[in-house]
């Protein structure tokens, strides 16, 4: 096996687009100097203990009737700190002290109100088909959900039902599912074997926590009502990160029926900078919006959400651990990101068929592990990769010093350094940690094999050993020697989960290629694609130096640069991706910020000058002319993406200190330099790496 000789290598040749001296420093000395805390999609650091309380719900038996049940709802408020079982409220009233305690029968009347004339048809539909008292139950149930949300009472359990019981007619279901929708877009039907069940929509009420009720009142009955090329449109909004959350829900949740496009005002200007969301049905979607949404809300899943804090761990091997522990398979866990190793990191996580309180029974063995779960809690569905806003960074940088041969003033070499990037940005490479740490094999040549089909060679890949004297390498360097898969399981260590996995399948199934295929589903999707992604962002890394080399920080004709500033790094679809004319160019309409560049897939467009050239000359290199980035034996799709090629941290700020913690600027003596040490916090956008921040801080390669 040839050996990557220098990891190094592949980042000291990378690009700055700042032209400061920097400074020399140390990261990363301890875990906890290098602390990464993630941001969720509301914009709140999720280690913050949640303010939000877990509710027992206990269902009591329905009365007998044919055509209709009601489950009837106690409700308990549990606190995180509290085991007490304390009564706060119920839906069947309010304490008098509520002073926001609306009746039911006036809610009831509101729920009417927002009934159009137009629709009093949907009303008349439902006196129809079901009979008095049934329809009666079924305006209290609506009016029993609204009151309980405009308490701003969170149920968190079993959804509560109402049945309508069975209606063997087709059609007649069908006009049922159609007209409560209608009349009440904050509930959703399910069919169950000629049975129509109604239940809260809860996606109804996530909007509400974005837009006004009026819109998301509107915007549900225009989901339902599937009219062909019509519109529907957000009210003006003039803030930005608004927009994207409104953006990112609709396309999160409804993203395979419609699309989402930003347009200003008629009147808009610099007094009045409104913006609108339009929302179209994409073609033909429309048509699959019954079956999709009761699929997706039809589902019985338990999903338990939890914060993980890491120290100095992997996380696809906490992953494993919890796993283990809670009798579950890797898959069944999701999270919006991958987080560093040597570090202190927190970070969103959902497990799927695990309840809150059996993850609540591991706390303590989790703690020997270097690891804590908390916040934990029921959720509705698991998370997918990318669905944060961003990560926070606390860092200290040890050992500061010059340059070599640079006899500037450190301090303000470290203000210069830190001010520049704050204004210009830095190149948005992928970091190191993508790559993996190996000296001989990084994690992009494993998904070049796999992109080739080449599996067994993945697998081998996979178990090349370091030059260290260690258990696992010494297992990895047996089983290249004798391909033994079940005389190498003697030899790996227990906690090399993912090893041992492999090495089990491929024990079962064998080496040939076959064999090789059935052991990489061993590992979790997400696992699989990982190795596939690591060697796209590879050659996005060498794509863009490629750029700045050739171009500099002029937009050209041929770039390709993002439309909408309201989209996050690498969530930018085609539509919104627009390639520089000649005109453009000469009239400078676009600046270098606005540039992004493709990350490979089957679904991307390539810039119209020398870098598209470049790219297929790389594609051609590695064997990958006719790749189609379909690994159909492997059940890999890779679409592709378009990724900024400059980033900027938000809310920066830093310290300079002595190693002892005093504070350098308020201490009016000297100072050996070589005892400073930068305190440096920032944000950044999802799928951005602080340690290339830094790198442009700096000008020092890791």
């Amino acid at each position: 096996m040839e050996e990557d000789t220098d990891f190094r290598i592949r980042f000291s040749s990378l690009c700055f687009i700042t032209d400061h001296v920097g400074f020399h420093g140390t990261i990363k000395s301890s875990p906890s100097d290098f602390i990464v805390i993630e941001i969720d999609e509301q914009g709140e650091l999720v280690n913050k203990a949640s303010d939000k309380s877990v509710y027992k719900v206990r269902e009591v038996l329905p009365e007998p009737n044919n055509l209709a049940k009601k489950a009837k709802l106690d409700l308990q408020i549990l606190s995180f700190e509290e085991t007490s079982n304390q009564e706060v409220s119920t839906l069947a009233g309010s304490s008098s002290d509520d002073h926001n305690f609306v009746p039911c029968s006036e809610k009831e009347d509101t729920v009417r109100d927002r009934t159009s004339k137009g629709e009093e048809e949907n009303v008349d539909v439902l006196g129809s088909l079901l009979d008095e008292k049934t329809n009666e139950l079924l305006n209290q149930f609506a009016c029993d959900i609204k009151e309980k949300w405009d308490s701003q009472t969170e149920l968190i359990g079993p959804s509560p039902e109402f049945s309508l019981g069975r209606i063997l007619d087709k059609n007649q279901r069908a006009t049922l599912h159609s007209a409560i929708r209608q009349k009440f877009p904050f509930l959703i039907t399910v069919g169950k074997n000629s049975e129509i069940v109604v239940r809260p929509n809860l996606e109804y009420k996530e909007l509400c926590h974005l837009v006004s009720e009026e819109e998301a009142f509107d915007f549900f009955k225009y989901l339902d009502a599937k009219k062909e090329n019509s519109k529907f449109t957000f009210k003006p909004d003039t803030n930005k990160e608004h927009r994207k959350a409104v953006h990112h829900f609709v396309n999160k949740k409804f993203g395979n029926l419609v699309e989402t496009k930003s347009f200003p005002e008629l009147n808009y200007s610099a007094d009045n900078p409104n913006v609108v969301i339009t929302v179209r049905f994409r073609v033909k979607a429309h048509k699959h919006w019954k079956r999709s949404l009761r699929e997706c809300q039809g589902r019985k899943d338990i999903y338990t959400a939890f914060t993980l804090r890491k120290e100095n761990l992997e996380m696809f091997e906490a992953v494993d651990f919890l796993a283990v522990k809670l009798g579950v398979i890797p898959s069944d866990f999701s999270y919006a990101g991958l987080k560093d190793k040597k570090a202190i990191t927190y970070q969103a996580m959902v497990v799927r068929k695990v309840t809150p309180e059996r993850l609540k029974n591991i706390e303590k063995e989790v703690e020997k592990k270097r690891m804590n779960v908390f916040n934990i809690r029921s959720v509705e569905d698991s998370l997918r990769l990318g669905q944060l806003k961003g990560n926070h960074f606390d860092i200290v940088i040890r050992n500061l010093k010059n340059q070599i041969n640079d006899s500037a003033n450190l301090r303000e070499r470290i203000l210069e350094a830190i001010e520049n990037v704050k204004n210009k940005g830095f190149v948005n490479y992928y970091g190191p940690q993508r790559f993996g740490m190996g000296r001989k094999v990084h994690t992009d040549q494993i998904g070049l094999a796999l992109l080739k089909s080449e599996t067994v060679k993945a697998v081998k890949l996979f178990f090349t050993p370091e030059d260290l004297d260690d258990p696992v390498n010494r297992a990895k360097k047996y089983f290249l020697q004798t391909e033994d898969a079940k005389g190498t399981l003697s030899l790996m260590p227990e906690f090399k989960v993912r090893e041992r996995a492999l090495l089990e399948s491929l024990h079962r199934f064998g080496m040939a290629e076959e064999g090789c295929i059935q052991a990489w589903f061993s590992f979790p999707h997400s696992m699989r694609i990982f190795y596939v992604h690591a060697y796209s962002s590879k050659i996005w890394n060498e794509a863009v130096s490629y750029r700045l080399a050739t171009y500099g920080s002029r937009v050209v004709e041929g770039d390709l640069v993002c439309l909408d500033e309201d989209v996050d790094n690498e969530q930018l679809p085609s539509s919104k991706v627009h390639l520089v004319t000649k005109e453009e160019e000469s009239a400078n309409t676009y600046a270098i910020h606005q540039v992004v560049l493709p990350v490979l897939g089957y679904n991307i467009q390539y810039p119209k000058n020398k870098l598209g050239q470049w790219y297929q000359e790389v594609l051609s290199r590695d064997g990958l002319q006719t790749c189609k980035f379909k690994i159909p034996t492997l059940k890999l799709n890779v679409p592709g993406c378009y990724r900024k090629i400059l980033k900027h941290p938000c809310n920066l700020s830093y310290q300079l200190m002595e190693d002892h913690g005093i504070d350098v600027k308020k201490g009016g003596s000297h100072i050996d330099e070589a005892t400073l040490s930068l305190l440096i916090s920032f944000d950044l956008d999802a799928s951005c790496y602080a340690t290339v921040c830094l790198r442009e801080i700096m000008k020092h390669d890791f």
